[in-house]
């Protein structure tokens, strides 16, 4: 993660580099170390500011994190299907480009915003707070946000979510926690989706998939599911309410974090 790239300059946060900017560039040598820390102070900041708001209007945000093609978006249409009519959903979508998933999940009836980040490989907690600006939280019980597909950095943001969630498909391999670390560390729960395709599949190993999750000293939940088969949905439904209910009965919600502000040219930080 660095300016090369331009994942740490988001439309969401360009605003504090301009030249007006509180974290605007120096001539000196450190300008880059120092934006990445004040940006990453200001993320974190905006973050807390966000988690308020959901705390106050007892909405449960969830942080859906995976590679491109996983079927977190199809997982969602599934979800809005298959989920008890009494719970009330909305879903921020993160991508380069596009309103393709919005439209989506607009067609099934519940409110999307869409963001395009253009080449910021992650979204923010500035630009979520942006989108919250399009929906009525009173009006909801869960607000999905669902990340840019990359399986590094939107791990180490924090949006002002309460969980994460990670998808590994069982078309990608079974070593990928193993191979993206971060990602997976800072999982609250992983799911293991497309799994109607392991009848046809011979080198996706779900158990070697846990095992991988738990040698990163990560113990949570890792369900098997299929977005096309609305009987394997139960356990995540059951999961959702649990955890909903658990953040209305006072329960401090908070994600795990994976700090980014010694990931410049690629180091990661400890958890």
């Amino acid at each position: 993660m660095c300016e090369t790239c331009g994942c740490t300059i988001t439309p969401g946060n360009k605003h504090l580099v301009s030249a007006t900017g509180t974290l605007r560039h120096t001539a000196d040598g450190k300008a880059t170390v120092d934006v990445l820390t004040g940006l990453l102070h200001e993320n974190n900041h905006q973050a807390a500011h966000n988690r308020d708001h959901f705390d106050r209007h007892d909405v449960l945000a969830i942080n859906l994190m995976s590679s491109p093609g996983s079927g977190k978006t199809s997982l969602l249409e599934a979800t809005i299907r298959a989920i008890s009519p009494g719970l009330r959903i909305a879903v921020i979508e993160g991508d380069l480009e596009t309103e393709n998933d919005a439209e989506r999940i607009r067609a099934e009836g519940v409110p999307a915003v869409q963001i395009t980040t253009g080449q910021a490989c992650h979204l923010d907690a500035h630009m979520v707070h942006d989108a919250l600006h399009e929906l009525k939280l009173d009006d909801l019980d869960i607000l999905f946000i669902e990340n840019v597909g990359n399986l590094v950095c939107p791990a180490s943001f924090d949006l002002g979510h309460h969980v994460n969630v990670a998808l590994l498909s069982v078309t990608e391999g079974d070593d990928k926690p193993a191979k993206y670390p971060v990602l997976f560390r800072t999982a609250d729960l992983v799911l293991l989706s497309k799994c109607d395709l392991l009848d046809v599949l011979d080198d996706f190993d779900p158990t070697a998939a846990v095992q991988h999750v738990r040698s990163l000293g990560n113990g949570a939940d890792v369900l098997p599911l299929s977005a096309r088969r609305a009987d394997t949905l139960r356990p995540w439904l059951t999961w959702l309410e649990s955890t909903l209910a658990a953040m209305r009965a006072g329960e401090k919600l908070r994600p795990r974090m994976q700090t980014a502000s010694l990931a410049l040219h690629g180091t990661e930080a400890t958890a």
